[in-house]
């Protein structure tokens, strides 16, 4: 059965999609009881024009220029490394395109731009035991955290419990995603009969790579690790990586995060997580590169706990 029937054209290397124009899906989505960055009111608060798409909602548009890149092995061992530049909002059209391999590579540049040719995410699209993805490279050239607040008591190393999770066709994701498989299905970019049914390489409905985010980061909130807040999250960074797929719906995981790295910003503070997910053998079947990084402007406190840390105003 073919995978897709989304429309892909070649130019000079290039492997283009069509333009979409992705749905928004969180505007009810809530954590530590308010309102995230993809409310409208909240966003607005804080410079944006409306609630944004989230992140990982893109890429599903890369699951069909992956596979003709890569073949079958980019369900079965695919990573998309991405830095999110700019935000998306409801009803504007993007377009996903990768660089097809070099002979002999198994990575490849990857990219998304809006309609009137703002860059919407950069990264790399890759299948096997790549190490240096685009993020990999975005770690080593980090801006330490300087004097941070929110990220105060957090500590690189710091790791979580073993958390079990899976996803159901009509399985409530939570707060955090208050939708379910089955409707995200309904409006999905790129459509697939592979993530429905069993007829496929794998004879099982499979994860879509958009909502493998979902899965992972399903019991995130459980965590407990001690930031500071309230304060609204985005997703800066994003990478995920199959090392034995894909997942099924369905299917029984276990997750553990690990804080890799801190680094900040002007505006933000970042906590970089990696997520192993673990199969019923114990061994582990995917990991999560995740940029969560903290608006300072959303945390009500920020200054008055500045002022007692360092003595000073913030920057």
């Amino acid at each position: 059965m073919k995978s897709f029937d989304t429309e892909i054209t070649e130019s000079n290397g290039v492997l283009t999609g069509p333009w979409r124009k992705p749905k928004q899906m969180l505007h009810a989505q809530t954590y530590d009881s308010h309102a995230s960055i993809h409310d409208d009111a909240t966003a607005q608060k804080l410079g944006f024009q409306g609630g944004t798409i989230e992140g990982p909602t893109h890429f599903s548009q890369f699951a069909p220029l992956g596979e003709r890149a890569f073949g079958r092995q980019w369900f079965e061992t695919g990573c998309l490394s991405a830095h999110y530049r700019n935000p998306v909002f409801e009803g504007e059209e993007v377009q996903a395109s990768i660089e097809m391999p070099k002979p002999g590579q198994n990575i490849c540049a990857a990219g998304m731009t809006r309609k009137d040719g703002t860059e919407i995410l950069r990264g790399t699209a890759s299948v096997g035991d790549v190490t240096e993805t685009a993020l990999s490279q975005r770690l080593k050239e980090l801006k330490p955290l300087a004097d941070p607040v929110i990220l105060h008591d957090i500590k690189v190393g710091m790791k979580t419990s073993r958390q079990g999770v899976k996803m159901d066709f009509d399985q409530h994701m939570g707060d955090l995603y208050p939708f379910s498989l089955a409707e995200k299905l309904k409006v999905i970019t790129e459509p697939s009969p592979f993530y429905s049914g069993s007829d496929n390489p794998w004879g099982r409905p499979i994860v879509p790579l958009e909502m493998l985010s979902v899965l992972f980061q399903y019991r995130a909130r459980e965590d407990k690790l001690p930031v500071r807040g309230p304060a609204v999250g985005l997703f800066a960074d994003q990478e995920i990586r199959l090392l034995r797929g894909p997942l099924f719906v369905g299917e029984s995981y276990i997750t553990e995060r690990e804080v890799v790295a801190l680094s900040g910003s002007k505006r933000t503070e970042s906590m970089w997580v990696r997520t192993t997910v673990f199969g019923g053998d114990g061994a582990p079947v995917a990991t999560m590169l995740l940029n969560l990084a903290s608006i300072k402007q959303s945390y009500a406190r920020y200054e008055e706990e500045y002022a007692g840390l360092y003595g000073k105003k913030s920057a």
